[in-house]
């Protein structure tokens, strides 16, 4: 082993979540992605959504997905058998498609069922081919696959709408990532919330904006994604928005998302238990 495999640091394994749908999960997923690789870190997207829908976002179509999560997870193929390019330099896939959606069935007699995609991940030394990070794409639910990727992950980033039920939902989450620490993962944090889907022009996004910030108070990003055609245009053209369209406002908000992780990063502190306030 050479003195660089050596001192070669772990990626950073992060999994987007969120048990609501429609939040801007994968957009936020494959943006943050994308933006990290164009800055020069090299990252590794992780489609875990049977739907494949980060997979679609990046330009991988389905017929091209010949080795797939379903297979590393389910299968237990390596996972550098699973990845493919992206296109975008510095940027990574291991595409997904809707055979993952059986992986709870199949695994149901495997005790070790929710510790497969880490030891996978462990095996890879993903180190050495030099990811710094891993995002993975959490499906729309708490299910294995999502119980798989927050034992894998060193921490946890909510993408959070900016609407009525912003807040709702979010404590099941927050008792889900609690008894993955206890139990599977001790030292999974709260990256961070990100607030999407964000009009300026409706009074109640400022609400909803106020109401999380006086809940989860400097968790939340000082980036907001705002509601952008661009961003819900681009995955038909199998890019990230930040490409498709590099001038429009989803485009501008998710690199300064960009900026503002690894600011972030470079001034880490302990995380903290993340709580809703009592009204």
């Amino acid at each position: 082993m050479s003195e660089q495999e050596k001192v070669a640091k772990s990626p950073k394994i992060i999994s987007v979540a969120n048990q609501k749908g429609g939040v801007g999960k994968t957009t936020t997923a494959i943006n943050l992605g994308a933006a990290l690789a164009l800055s020069g870190r090299k990252c590794l997207i992780i489609d875990f959504d049977p739907q494949g829908n980060a997979s679609t976002g990046l330009g991988v179509d389905a017929k091209s997905r010949k080795v797939t999560m379903y297979d590393v997870l389910v299968e237990e193929m390596p996972i550098y058998d699973c990845i493919v390019e992206t296109g975008i330099e510095n940027l990574y896939l291991a595409p997904s498609t809707t055979d993952l959606s059986s992986a709870d069935v199949e695994l149901v007699d495997d005790r070790r069922r929710i510790l497969r995609l880490k030891e996978s991940i462990a095996s890879a030394r993903l180190e050495q081919s030099g990811i710094e990070y891993v995002i993975i794409d959490c499906p729309p639910s708490l299910n294995l696959l999502t119980l798989n990727a927050l034992a894998a992950s060193n921490s946890v980033l909510v993408p959070l709408q900016c609407e009525f039920f912003a807040l709702e939902g979010l404590s099941q989450l927050m008792l889900t990532v609690r008894e993955v620490r206890d139990n599977l993962n001790k030292t999974l944090v709260f990256e961070g919330v990100v607030l999407t889907m964000h009009d300026k022009r409706n009074n109640l996004s400022g609400q909803v904006e106020r109401d999380v910030r006086e809940n989860l108070g400097a968790l939340v990003y000082e980036t907001i994604v705002p509601r952008n055609v661009r961003l819900s245009e681009a995955p038909s053209y199998g890019l990230p928005g930040i490409l498709y369209d590099k001038s429009s406002r989803g485009s501008i908000a998710y690199r300064r998302l960009a900026a503002e992780f690894v600011r972030r990063e470079n001034s880490k502190k302990p995380s903290k238990p993340l709580e809703l306030k009592e009204k």
